[in-house]
């Protein structure tokens, strides 16, 4: 399907739009449900992230997949109970999020994908964020801005434009996940 001629849509990316957006909305609220749809979501993007030559966005789908699976678990039937991380913790976070990244980045060169920076910072830091949605951790939520505001850049600039909108779309989800999360932890200070 096209918007005009140039704005190509496939079905599949219109879906997997759909279905990522429910997700994301979910997993502000902290809701179980959020990981079905999540994983869900997921899938239809490995596919189409592969068909454009993003491979490391479709291998992270792989990723959230099982990420769906231990959040499942994880979460409980009650939710997410959102808690902060030490300044320690925080520290590593920077540490492997830059030292993966710009190790990843020339094997993703060596192997001809689409946006070798962009994927290989992305992946690393949508990795971490994943955990530390997990664990119920705030810090996922900065992290996922960050993550989502280059992946915005590297979707518009490859032409998946229903994408790129998603990842504007996920922006704002994000600082609406770090304030309520923000918020949430206060309440498992002692937990």
């Amino acid at each position: 399907m096209r918007i005009g001629k140039e704005f190509p849509i496939s079905i599949l990316e219109i879906i997997a739009f759909i279905t990522s957006l429910i997700g994301v909305i979910l997993g502000v609220l902290g809701p179980r449900i959020t990981w079905p749809w999540w994983a869900a979501s997921s899938l239809m993007y490995a596919v189409l992230f592969y068909q454009s030559a993003y491979y490391a966005s479709s291998a992270l789908q792989l990723i959230f997949i099982a990420g769906g699976v231990l959040g499942w678990f994880g979460w409980g039937v009650t939710g997410a109970k959102p808690r902060k991380s030490n300044n320690k913790e925080r520290l590593l976070i920077i540490i492997f999020l830059c030292s993966l990244s710009i190790s990843l980045w020339p094997i993703l060169t060596n192997i001809g994908a689409a946006s070798s920076a962009i994927e290989a910072f992305g992946f690393v830091g949508s990795v971490i964020a994943q955990l530390l949605m997990i664990w119920q951790r705030f810090e996922a939520w900065p992290l996922w801005l960050i993550v989502d505001a280059a992946y915005t850049y590297q979707y518009f600039k490859g032409q998946l434009y229903l994408t790129g909108v998603l990842y504007v779309i996920f922006s704002i989800v994000a600082v609406w996940g770090w304030i309520r999360w923000n918020r949430e932890s206060k309440k498992y200070i002692n937990d």
